[in-house]
């Protein structure tokens, strides 16, 4: 008996200490123990907050009406050497030491001090190696290296291979495609005679894992850095090929990547063939929509001139925090002072420079000109759908089937274990950091969250990130593809 008045009473002190000390937090863990059923939840294991998420994604992920038949997708395509960062680094004599970043790689120093950078925020970020027989060196000990592994690799390619998984869709792939890459693809991609090559392209990707140590570096989640010295992709030798098979393929999406390759070139190249790329893509008929996946750059000129020359010309872009942070830096939009994301972006944060790209280059006005009416935001702990409204539909499915994708492929499941997979997601939070804003919550039995500001809809799901991720390479480009499989684009919609 004394047992359990003891229990009582320290009980009784505990509550009281948060009421007086801490009302919010005490709110909140009420809050968390009326919700419905939440007994039963702490009861049974197997109907934890990870547990009624991926429920309801089974019950809720539906494809839309109308779903696309046949995709087009250009123009990077490479062959992926995944290695081990720190072991491919100390391989090629490498010691640990002092991160920092570079714009351009030129050396095995360069790549060890940018590579250390990066783990140390434990960030994905990609870059051009301009020394080709030092890159060949390198690219020698990687494909040596014990465990090396060879796979798909380019944003066009992974996306093709991701969405090829669906018996009814038919792919086309443009990019430089050589053997060992066309002996990876699956085999329903349809590669033109144009875009075969005779050697392959090679990409480095160096990974480390959750915790990793290196010197005094300690990653604080599973990443990568890439680097290649990429000409064909560089250049994107594909494009016109790939715009002239579009006539004869006829599809209802064009999904176009591998910008990012031609920022490692320097000015005075990227600047004409950019000029270039936007009049040939002006060429693709107006009535099919195009989805463009940026990726990790430096150059805010380059940026720049992506921002105002060619993302009015596409329908939907896809990105993650932080190309998004980036790309809000070069344009000077909202919080472009913040230095970086520290730890899960805010979402307030990210909703405002989500609004502020579809009002600057996209069509949040019937009066513009402009076709750009969707963003896929993807990050660790959630991922973002923001489109104008009227021009897209099943916005909710197409989000949290991203989510479920990243949530599975990160622990190397076809499916969604709730026992390798934790909720990171912030449970409460604004729709705007700046403006007046809503304040909105997570419920796991729903798990999407639908907000509007002005003309634009919100949906956010949040990802059950992988306690032991296997890969995390071409992680965003199965997200975006899923979320393009699931959307469906109206066309001349009113508000």
């Amino acid at each position: 008996m004394w047992k359990k008045a003891s229990v009582v009473a320290l009980l009784a002190t505990a509550v009281g200490y948060f009421y007086y000390g801490c009302p919010d937090l005490l709110e909140t863990i009420l809050q968390y123990f009326r919700q419905p059923n939440i007994q039963t939840r702490i009861q049974h294991n197997q109907n934890s907050m990870e547990h009624v998420i991926a429920a309801a994604w089974e019950a809720m992920i539906v494809l839309p009406n109308r779903q696309w038949s046949k995709v087009a997708i250009g123009v990077n395509a490479c062959v992926d050497v995944v290695v081990s960062g720190v072991g491919l680094l100390q391989a090629v004599g490498m010691a640990p030491g002092a991160g920092r970043d570079h714009e351009v790689l030129n050396s095995k120093e360069d790549l060890k001090e940018i590579f250390i950078h990066y783990m140390d925020k434990g960030a994905a970020a990609e870059r051009f190696f301009s020394d080709r027989d030092a890159f060949q060196m390198i690219a020698r000990a990687a494909s040596e290296y014990p465990g090396a592994q060879l796979y798909v690799g380019g944003n066009a390619a992974l996306i093709g291979q991701k969405l090829a998984t669906y018996p009814s869709l038919t792919v086309l792939l443009c990019g430089p495609v050589g053997p060992k890459l066309h002996e990876l693809l699956d085999e329903q991609i349809v590669v033109p005679p144009e875009s075969l090559q005779e050697t392959d392209e090679f990409h480095l990707i160096l990974e480390y894992k959750t915790g990793e140590k290196w010197g005094s570096t300690q990653a604080p989640q599973a990443n990568r850095f890439i680097f290649s010295h990429d000409m064909s992709n560089g250049k994107m030798s594909s494009l016109e090929t790939f715009v002239t098979s579009i006539d004869e393929f006829r599809p209802e999406l064009v999904v176009l990547s591998g910008f990012h390759m031609m920022e490692g070139l320097g000015k005075d190249t990227w600047e004409g063939r950019l000029r270039e790329s936007v009049s040939v893509m002006s060429d693709i008929r107006k009535d099919i929509p195009i989805h463009l996946e940026l990726a990790s750059m430096t150059d805010k000129d380059y940026m720049n001139r992506i921002m105002l020359e060619f993302m009015p010309l596409v329908s939907s872009i896809g990105l993650n925090e932080q190309e998004l942070l980036f790309l809000t830096k070069s344009g000077q939009g909202p919080h472009a002072d913040l230095a970086l994301w520290k730890g899960i972006p805010d979402i307030g944060r990210v909703s405002d420079i989500l609004l502020w790209i579809l009002e600057q280059y996209g069509r949040s006005e019937p009066s513009s000109e402009a076709e750009l009416t969707r963003i896929h935001f993807h990050t660790l702990a959630y991922h973002i759908m923001a489109s104008v409204d009227g021009y897209w539909s099943n916005q909710e499915a197409a989000v949290m089937a991203g989510t479920r994708v990243a949530s599975s492929q990160a622990c190397g499941l076809k499916s969604v274990d709730a026992s390798k997979v934790e909720l990171r997601a912030p449970l409460e939070f604004h729709s705007s950091y700046s403006e007046p804003r809503e304040k909105l919550s997570l419920n796991p039995s729903k798990p999407v969250t639908v907000w509007r500001r002005r003309n634009v809809t919100f949906c956010l799901s949040p990802v059950l990130v992988c306690l032991n991720p296997l890969r995390t390479v071409g992680l965003g480009d199965a997200i975006s593809a899923e979320g393009i499989l699931y959307s469906q684009f109206n066309r001349q919609q009113a508000f």
